[in-house]
């Protein structure tokens, strides 16, 4: 029996049409194998790059219309969906806004344990964004090794907080959840292992030779054009910026924590890739002093606390976990606008929230760090070879649900 094979005219997740005589349109994604969930246009001379159109909007859920129908504390759970792995530093501003127009400014003991589980989902953050780096280089280990250790991480933050991914930790006046018992200790223990994990990351993957050429000298994005084209987080710092909102415009306990903002002047794929490792360790430090620094007291402003029955005090003494959510549900925010940011894993995210004295907001936006990178696709790709998009793709660590939003 005689057996034959079609060769499809294109591959899965990649549509070819020809514009010119030597010029040809490929449309890269949104399906995998492509890019996640957008779709890049690219135009080849063969199979060098020539332009470059970034086309996002694909898991658009128009989250800033939405958060008009619902009460502010609804709204939380909402903004989470944008980066799933870095919830509480993607929301925290939302919560800071809303603390401004109400007045009303956490306890010590809170913004210590904001900044606690902010650096774990960051490091969290970090260690997903070097897995799918490792997928798009072909490097199975370095996509087995981070999402095996993310879990240590995603581990903590349930025990912190009681859920997984979405913990909705952050709530006007506070936090809703103090440490459990056992936590501190939990969490060194992690600090130590990911510490020496991070040495094997540079053994396995900075300090491999096939690895260094895929990456040195690739999708070099310049300072200048990084002023530019306004990009931020990690991408900003590795092209020679020192720009993070931790130092920039100190928020929570973070102007009370020493800690390192790194930056490398290269501005290509593999000084992107360096700059996550470190700050991975920078997180760590970070994390470790919160638990030798916190102070004792209330993870709540009195403010509710005076609003409350006696049975929440009661049951917050006995489990550590405040029952408030109800309360907050039907929290009326006095009329005005305020703004607010903060350092997420993938760089600056910034809110804007107006009330007209009412339990739900007139307007929330966001600008996140995804949307503020995207563009930067446009001018650093061309030039390059189709084999060198991953690469540069998976450098940016950029995350289309937290652009689309």
């Amino acid at each position: 029996m005689s057996m034959t094979t079609t060769i499809p005219s294109k591959l899965p997740g990649m549509d070819l049409k020809k514009i010119g005589k030597d010029l040809y349109e490929v449309f890269i994604g949104p399906q995998h194998p492509g890019s996640g969930h957008m779709r890049i246009i690219i135009r080849v001379d063969g199979d060098v790059i020539v332009e470059v159109d970034p086309d996002l909007g694909y898991v658009h859920r128009t989250m800033e219309k939405l958060a008009e129908g619902r009460e502010f504390i609804k709204i939380v759970p909402l903004m989470e969906r944008m980066a799933i792995l870095d919830a509480c530093n993607i929301t925290l501003p939302y919560v800071e806004a809303v603390e401004k127009l109400m007045d009303i400014e956490p306890p010590p003991r809170a913004k210590y344990l904001r900044v606690l589980l902010c650096e774990i989902n960051r490091v969290a953050s970090h260690l997903y964004g070097m897995g799918i780096f490792g997928v798009f280089l072909g490097h199975s280990t370095m996509y087995m090794w981070p999402f095996g250790d993310r879990e240590v991480f995603v581990e903590l933050a349930e025990r912190l907080t009681g859920a997984r991914l979405t913990h909705t930790y952050a709530v006007p006046g506070g936090v809703r959840r103090d440490l459990p018992q056992g936590f501190k200790e939990d969490a060194e223990k992690a600090v130590r292992y990911m510490s020496k994990r991070l040495m094997e990351y540079k053994q396995i993957f900075l300090d491999n030779p096939v690895i260094q050429k895929r990456l040195i000298d690739v999708g070099v994005i310049s300072k200048n054009l990084a002023a530019k084209l306004g990009i931020v987080g990690p991408n900003v710092r590795a092209s020679g910026i020192k720009y993070d909102v931790r130092i920039i415009e100190p928020y929570e306990a973070y102007d009370e924590i020493d800690f390192e903002v790194p930056v490398y002047d290269e501005g290509d794929s593999f000084a992107r890739a360096w700059i996550r490792i470190v700050e991975i360790q920078q997180s760590l430090n970070i994390i470790k002093q919160v638990l030798e620094k916190i102070p004792d007291g209330d993870p709540m402003h009195e403010k509710f606390w005076a609003k409350a029955p006696p049975l929440y005090k009661k049951v917050f003494q006995e489990t550590k976990r405040v029952k408030l959510l109800p309360l907050l549900a039907n929290l009326k925010v006095p009329a005005g606008r305020a703004f607010a940011r903060a350092e997420a894993g993938r760089g600056e995210v910034v809110y804007m929230v107006e009330s007209q004295n009412a339990m739900k907001p007139y307007r929330v936006r966001v600008v996140s760090p995804s949307f503020r990178n995207a563009i930067v696709f446009k001018y650093i790709v061309p030039g390059h070879r189709i084999a060198d998009l991953p690469a540069i793709y998976g450098s940016i660590d950029y995350f289309p649900p937290e652009a689309d939003r």
